[in-house]
This record gives C-alpha cells, sequence and structure tokens, in this order.
C-alpha cells in the first residue's frame, strides 16, 4: 500500500511535469509571415515560432502553388525577415 502511495506523490508528478516539456518542444511549428510576386517568381516567407529564423519557398511565377510546383526551392535561412525580402529583391 505504502509503495502505491509512493508513486502516487512522487513518481506521477515528475512524469507529468516531462511530459508538458516535452510537448512544448515539439508543438513549435514555422508560420507563413508574408507571400507575393517579384519578378518571374512567387515567394513565401516562413518564420519560426521564435521569429529567430525565416527561409523563403520560391518558384516560378506559372506555378500555381509550391505543393503543386515540381521546382519549388526553399532558400538559406535568414536570421531577420529584412534580410529575407531584401534577397527576394534581387530575384
Amino acid at each position: 500500500m505504502k509503495l502505491i502511495q509512493i508513486l502516487k506523490v512522487a513518481v506521477i508528478p515528475v512524469l507529468t511535469v516531462f511530459g508538458f516539456l516535452s510537448t512544448s518542444n515539439t508543438a513549435l511549428a514555422d508560420y507563413l509571415t508574408n507571400n507575393g510576386i517579384q519578378g518571374k517568381y512567387h515567394y513565401e516567407l516562413w518564420s519560426s515560432d521564435d521569429n529567430k529564423d525565416y527561409y523563403l519557398k520560391i518558384w516560378p511565377n506559372d506555378q500555381g502553388s509550391p505543393e503543386s510546383a515540381p521546382s519549388y526551392s526553399i532558400t538559406r535561412h535568414f536570421s531577420s525577415n529584412r534580410e529575407a525580402l531584401s534577397y527576394v529583391g534581387h530575384l
């Protein structure tokens, strides 16, 4: 009986805390912050949840979306949205 009480008081709360910590790390996702057309290309600017990492999806104007474009590319990562959009200006 005492073993079950120890488990309830000590082990279960510790496991619960570890579960919350691991969930918060896996819940982070990228999100779309900007999109448009520059020259012959469409682009989407994506950002991480913490706004510290940005990247671009770029594909030709004659293709509808990056998912339907067989030749879309993802650029290198940028440290700011200004830096990424400056890159778009040179397309």
